[in-house]
């Protein structure tokens, strides 16, 4: 499409301002949420629960808590009660999953649920019903500080996850620590660059005019440095989502957020 060739000249552009070694990474103390790099206007929309489109997709998702499905005719409620024991929960995700033997997102968490435990057919990456039913756990969350990634279990994925992180790939040569950690506070094709901490996923974005995953959003930008995106659900994309929380670590919960 017209607007990827626009930003990969972009970014070609600015990869040959950039030093060809990586940034250190951002310290603790300097690291933003990208609700901070967003207009008053924008900031806004996400602070007003009446304004915000995220939370029609958790209105929904709290109908599909209630709803009983599968073979074994169970809610998400019959088994978790109210959704106040889910409080936490997204603060801790990806997670290790110890029959699986490696970490799992949220929307892998939900499907795993509905299939050993609901019976019921997983749901469709960026469904309306799975992306509904993340953003209301992930709800219950909100403003709780990120905890991501204390399970020692998780270190090697986690390795894998910063070294995707800072690798250079695809047509232009680029790496997410590139534009998150060299160049964040400048701007790509008239937007800001921000640190790429995922506070508040899944989110609505303006751009997109619905809500969307970090999947999502990660493979976006694979594809902006016209490397060839991951599949949903691929170890490498659950990797670099815990990598990226994982960094993210204190910085409190925003889902749903909104972004340009």
């Amino acid at each position: 499409m017209k607007w990827i060739g626009t930003i990969a000249k972009a970014v070609l552009l600015t990869a040959a301002c950039v030093p060809l070694l990586f940034a250190a990474e951002i310290p603790s103390a300097a690291r933003r949420s990208g609700f901070s790099f967003m207009a008053p206007d924008t900031q806004a929309i996400q602070n007003d629960d009446t304004a915000n489109p995220g939370m029609l997709w958790v209105f929904d998702g709290e109908a599909l808590w209630n709803s009983r499905t599968g073979a074994s005719g169970k809610s998400c409620a019959d088994c978790h009660n109210d959704a106040a024991g889910m409080r936490g929960v997204a603060a801790r995700y990806p997670a290790f999953d110890a029959t699986l033997g490696r970490p799992v997102d949220l929307e892998q968490r939900v499907n795993l649920c509905r299939t050993r435990n609901q019976q019921a057919a997983p749901l469709a990456y960026e469904s309306r019903g799975l992306l509904a039913l993340t953003a209301f756990v992930a709800r219950q969350s909100h403003g709780m500080a990120i905890e991501t990634g204390t399970d020692p279990r998780l270190e090697p994925f986690i390795a894998e996850g910063r070294d995707l992180f800072m690798r250079r790939q695809g047509q232009l040569n680029l790496g997410c620590a590139n534009c998150h950690d060299d160049n964040w506070d400048k701007r790509l094709a008239g937007s800001a660059i921000t640190q790429a901490h995922p506070t508040g996923y899944p989110l609505y974005r303006l751009e997109w005019q619905s809500l969307g995953s970090l999947q999502r959003r990660l493979r976006a930008c694979i594809s902006g440095i016209r490397a060839q995106a991951y599949d949903y659900g691929a170890p490498e994309l659950v990797e670099l989502e815990l990598y990226l929380m994982s960094r993210a670590r204190g910085m409190p919960i925003e889902a749903p957020a909104v972004r340009p």
